[in-house]
């Protein structure tokens, strides 16, 4: 069993920058791949970032890659998303998930585990 909490949402302005956490709780959370995951209101929830268990492969999707950095501390039981050059439609609520195996990380229902969500607005 996986608990994940996430942090690090917040306001702030288009161009800035916000690092989201998502904390674990599991003594085998280190055998897991982490997925984040945002969804706006109205939408469906897209794939943002994933990372594997060792942390030595990464995936994301388009429209963050140069902008975001997905990384993990095993050590601390935490995962990281540095989100740099904010836009106003990286609005949504982001949550983390985590799974066994790094095959089609960018589908949802392939995660065992989710956060709750933190909610990242950027204003225009």
């Amino acid at each position: 069993q996986v608990q994940l909490v996430e942090s690090g949402g917040g306001l702030v302005q288009a161009g800035g920058s916000l690092r989201l956490s998502c904390a674990a709780s599991g003594r085998t959370f280190s055998s897991y791949a982490v997925g984040w995951f945002r969804q706006a209101p109205g939408k469906e929830r897209e794939f943002v970032a994933a990372i594997s268990w060792s942390g030595d492969r990464t995936y994301y999707t388009d429209s963050v890659k140069g902008r975001f950095t997905i990384s993990r501390d095993n050590a601390k039981n935490t995962v990281y998303l540095q989100m740099n050059s904010l836009k106003p439609e990286d609005t949504a609520a982001y949550y983390c998930a985590a799974r066994i195996g790094f095959r089609e990380v960018v589908v949802s229902t392939k995660y065992d585990y989710w956060g709750q969500g933190t909610q990242v607005t950027v204003s225009s």
